[in-house]
């Protein structure tokens, strides 16, 4: 994988040219994505900018994301060769801290459930996950140093997981979703794939201007509390073992670490998620469903026949709960820095019919808290499996800096 971090270092003291960086990952992307399939476009001849930190940095955008100078397809017929009048707000952030759109990344229609045709660069018989395919599979086959991807149960972290990429899901709103196509408004969150978690802080404190993101010099031991999200169900062999590994690692470089129940209420949100997802997803795909139903996903146009009928009172009900349990959860982290937890169930599953389950994600989603993935354990295979460090909402440089701490307690065995 390209570490930005370091290719903004050799950019810096004049070991490598913005345009050389720039021209290295379109050869990368020649290679690679013949087999892998993570791209839908890409920018005619990118050149670097001059100036800014993130100058010589190829970023690719998932295609539910507006870009002016390429179509947004969204994954879906529906919308073959749309192409918007302006850019996202976080593709012009982008480009104002210096980088280059290196192309449009693929995603599942929707970025719903209904898979893409990207394969897994660690083993191609296996899904990247979703819907952030594209993004994760291109960071992770080293063509790419930055990704753009969004998740509303757990369409980042999940594929971060299965490519074995580090990816953050930032603080709700932390990164604008104006230009980004909505599945749901309570939900919807802007984030980042990159190939290490400094790479991810070098790049979300240059596209926000939060200088105290950036990494700084000594590491702090956090305190940690493990929670398995029991109401979760029981993960694979694969996700308790990338679990296991990554505790005992914190533990062996000095963190505190214990095992944390979560509030009953907390459980409640977890089980409420689908109530106000689906509700806002017929909103927000309502001309979709009903003008062009019979060109909407097949998996996506199922969900949504199933759920015609949720009540107003259901949703407002769905909304007190997670107010409620979002209190709760502020408090636990009284006792705590960080949570650690599975990222997935366990290793990207074989075939590509599907993108895994969200289901140790789509909490986090609907708490709005910061979620930052780091690859743990590698299964048969060579599939990777992470595990995901969480922060108290509006604290993602705690979570940044708690991540750093576990990926090198982890490269040290």
């Amino acid at each position: 994988m390209i570490s930005l971090a370091d290719l903004q270092r050799r950019i810096e003291y004049g070991e490598i040219s913005a345009d050389t960086a720039i021209r290295q990952s379109v050869e990368a992307i020649d290679i690679h994505d013949k087999t892998l399939g993570a791209f839908v476009c890409r920018t005619e001849n990118p050149r670097a900018q001059s100036t800014g930190p993130l100058r010589g940095i190829a970023v690719g955008i998932k295609d539910i994301i507006d870009t002016a100078d390429m179509a947004t397809e969204m994954g879906s017929p529906i919308y073959r060769g749309f192409r918007p009048r302006a850019d996202a707000s976080v593709v012009m952030m982008l480009k104002q801290a210096g980088a280059t759109i290196a192309g449009k990344t693929t995603t599942t229609a929707f970025a719903s459930v209904d898979p893409t045709a990207t394969l897994n660069p660690h083993n191609t018989d296996h899904t990247p996950g979703g819907s952030s395919s594209g993004s994760a599979a291109a960071v992770a086959a080293g063509m790419i140093p930055l990704a753009l991807g969004t998740q509303t149960g757990g369409s980042m972290i999940r594929p971060a997981s299965f490519c074995g990429v580090a990816a953050i899901k930032p603080s709700f709103r932390m990164l604008p979703t104006v230009g980004v196509k909505c599945f749901s408004w309570t939900l919807d969150t802007v984030g980042l794939f990159a190939a290490g978690v400094e790479d991810l802080a070098q790049g979300l404190s240059a596209m926000t201007g939060r200088a105290e993101l950036r990494p700084g010099a000594a590491i702090e031991t956090p305190r940690i509390g493990v929670v398995t999200q029991d109401f979760a169900g029981v993960p694979e062999a694969a996700g308790a073992e990338a679990l296991r590994i990554a505790a005992k690692a914190a533990e062996r470089a000095g963190a505190s670490v214990r095992e944390l129940a979560l509030p009953d209420i907390v459980g409640e949100a977890w089980r409420i998620h689908p109530t106000l997802q689906d509700f806002e997803a017929h909103r927000a795909l309502a001309w979709e469903y009903r003008t062009r139903h019979a060109d909407m996903p097949p998996l996506l146009r199922g969900r949504l026949d199933e759920s015609v009928g949720i009540l107003p009172a259901d949703y407002d009900a769905a909304r007190s709960v997670a107010n409620r349990a979002r209190k709760a959860l502020a408090k636990l982290f009284d006792e705590v820095d960080v949570l650690l937890t599975f990222s997935a169930p366990g290793a990207a599953p074989k075939g590509l019919t599907s993108t895994g389950e969200p289901r140790f994600n789509r909490l986090w989603t609907l708490m709005g808290v910061p979620c930052v993935n780091i690859p743990a354990y590698v299964a048969e295979g060579g599939l990777p499996v992470g595990v995901q460090v969480i922060a108290r909402f509006g604290n993602d440089a705690r979570a940044l800096a708690a991540a750093r701490f576990l990926e090198e307690a982890l490269k040290r065995g």
